[in-house]
């Protein structure tokens, strides 16, 4: 993974001691609140439901177990014992006091971490696929791309106050988007040309939120030597055009919609004619140079399905369960990568305590060179993981509750922490999650029912990616009370034309009643379903229409036909 140069480490350490002087004159009165904020905001402090929310960066979702152990650190010795994994590939502190946060801020600086740009309106977080660099699908390494960019807009001054956020993500497979591409502010589909060269299609103007829209590609083909400049070129359009007299018309997506994607391009690449070939351009030596700090690791010289690994899936039903869910394919003989989930009956999705982050630290040394990946999905990835260890693994991982063979069933979902933490919230998320978990605990059932996404948000922002999950719960507020909204037929597809938004079903409903309507919802599928067909499949062929009357009361239709 890469490592801070020696620039590197000065810049991050610089700014902590500037926040340590500022958070200082706050506390003896020379800075008000106001004049806090942005400062605060700038190094990923918000002031949530109950105290400050620390967001740490967690570049392209890549970590090494030092860091990890230093997160567990901070977990115990600054927060309540444990952190939160979001949809980002950040992790958050829920409970951080503002006047420890300087130190908190020291100790990830101390281990190559930091939270600058996680928060304000400047570029943030750049994600990626969680299985960049051992996936055989992907036609290149997407992190030196990544890292490129991260350098390149890192305390850019241009760029430090946008109209509002925006968010990044690269992918390099033709078949999976792993990383959500489509519903980003700025998204590169990486690919090699017919010659073999590294190019990029680029997709501008996605975004969830209250107006949920699919990205649209700008540019296709564009060399990879000019991501910095047609990103600055870009950046600069939206700086010139967005909106700024209403945060909620802000983001880039309604100004994609507004021009209109080819009228947005062409100014796109009026900018870049200014930039192109010039001095912003990236060279080969740069590139190699970020490159070497994802070398890969010293893989052995491994048989593919050893015996070990055999025997193990034939005497072991709970491994070979585990293993068909959890256990992805590799691009080195002999090895694989493993999702290890976060979904545990009575823990918030995501959520990990100290305990937790120090045993996967240790998990990540003995089984994957000491590295590990966290998903958008809230989980956590052990990319290089020998197959002849999978069985030692499975054992150690289900002792810590690590081991739910769930990944991709409808149990493994994405949760914001809602209500029970975030001040814009209208409706808590996590206790709707629970219920789910609880009612749907059958994994036999679940193993029926197949690859089915379901995302939960406390609110319209959406952090939950409610509107791209194959069954959608979003939380609103209806006279003071929590009610919520149930969208079918949400999806994240390989490109922008395979990705969709979700529908919704209709009135919205209590939280005791949220998981009879999933089960009416799941049994109307499985009536409906051709054999093998998924859930997203069914729901296409058919329509909304059989599950919307399965689970709305004739009453209620013919309430709605009085209504019209």
């Amino acid at each position: 993974m890469y490592r801070y140069t020696e620039f590197d480490q000065r810049m991050v350490e610089e700014r902590v001691a500037q926040f340590r002087d500022q958070v200082a004159r706050w506390q003896d009165g020379r800075l008000s609140d106001d004049e806090l904020r942005p400062l605060r905001l700038q190094n990923g402090l918000y002031v949530q439901r109950h105290a400050p929310m620390l967001r740490v960066a967690i570049p392209y979702g890549l970590l090494a177990a030092r860091q990890l152990r230093a997160l567990a650190h901070i977990a115990r010795t600054f927060d309540r014992g444990y952190g939160h994994f979001s949809t980002r590939q950040n992790i958050q502190f829920n409970w951080i006091a503002l006047e420890q946060a300087p130190e908190v801020l020291a100790e990830l600086a101390r281990v190559q971490m930091h939270a600058i740009q996680t928060s304000g309106n400047c570029v943030r977080n750049i994600t990626s696929d969680p299985l960049a660099g051992v996936a055989p699908d992907e036609a290149v390494d997407p992190r030196p791309y990544c890292e490129l960019l991260r350098q390149w807009s890192s305390f850019h001054p241009e760029f430090s106050f946008l109209p509002r956020k925006f968010k990044i993500a690269f992918s390099a497979s033709a078949r999976a988007d792993r990383a959500a591409v489509a519903m980003h502010d700025l998204g590169f589909y990486l690919r090699r040309d017919d010659a073999g060269a590294v190019v990029a299609d680029v997709l501008a103007g996605g975004g969830m939120g209250r107006t949920p829209v699919v990205g649209a590609i700008v540019r296709h083909g564009l060399p990879w030597r000019h991501l910095p400049t047609y990103t600055e070129a870009l950046l600069r359009v939206y700086n010139r055009y967005g909106r700024r007299d209403n945060m909620y018309k802000a983001r880039i997506k309604i100004l994609v919609r507004a021009l209109g994607v080819e009228a947005f391009a062409r100014e796109v690449d009026a900018e870049f004619s200014h930039l192109v070939d010039g001095p912003g351009t990236a060279s080969a030596a740069e590139l190699a140079r970020l490159a070497e700090g994802f070398a890969p690791p010293p893989h052995a010289a491994l048989a593919e399905q050893p015996a070990a690994l055999q025997e193990a899936l034939a005497a072991q039903p709970g491994f070979a369960r585990w293993h068909g869910r959890s256990v992805h394919a590799h691009r080195v003989p002999g090895y694989s990568a493993v999702t290890l989930s976060l979904k545990r009956n009575g823990i918030a999705p995501g959520d990990a305590d100290a305990g937790v982050l120090d045993a996967l630290a240790d998990l990540a040394e003995r089984y994957s060179f000491g590295e590990l990946r966290v998903s958008k999905e809230q989980n956590v990835v052990l990319a290089d993981v020998p197959q002849h260890a999978l069985p030692a693994l499975w054992h150690e991982a289900r002792a810590l509750g690590l081991a739910t063979p769930n990944i991709g069933l409808l149990t493994d979902m994405i949760c914001c922490p809602g209500g029970d933490f975030c001040a814009l919230a209208n409706a808590k998320s996590i206790p709707i999650a629970q219920a789910v978990t609880e009612r749907f605990e059958d994994l036999d059932y679940l193993h029926d029912l197949g690859d089915i996404t379901l995302n939960i948000s406390g609110c319209i922002n959406s952090c939950g990616h409610h509107h791209v999950g194959n069954i959608g719960i979003l939380g609103v507020d209806k006279q003071g009370a929590e009610f919520y909204q149930i969208t079918l037929g949400g999806k994240v597809g390989a490109d922008p034309a395979h990705t969709a938004v979700g529908a919704v079903l209709g009135r919205a409903f209590a939280a005791a009643e949220v998981p009879t309507v999933l089960a009416t919802i799941l049994d109307m599928y499985v009536a409906l379903r051709d054999p093998e067909e998924r859930f997203i499949d069914t729901l296409e062929r058919v329509g909304l229409g059989p599950f919307k009357s399965a689970v709305y009361p004739a009453q209620d239709h013919a309430v709605e036909a009085a209504d019209a």
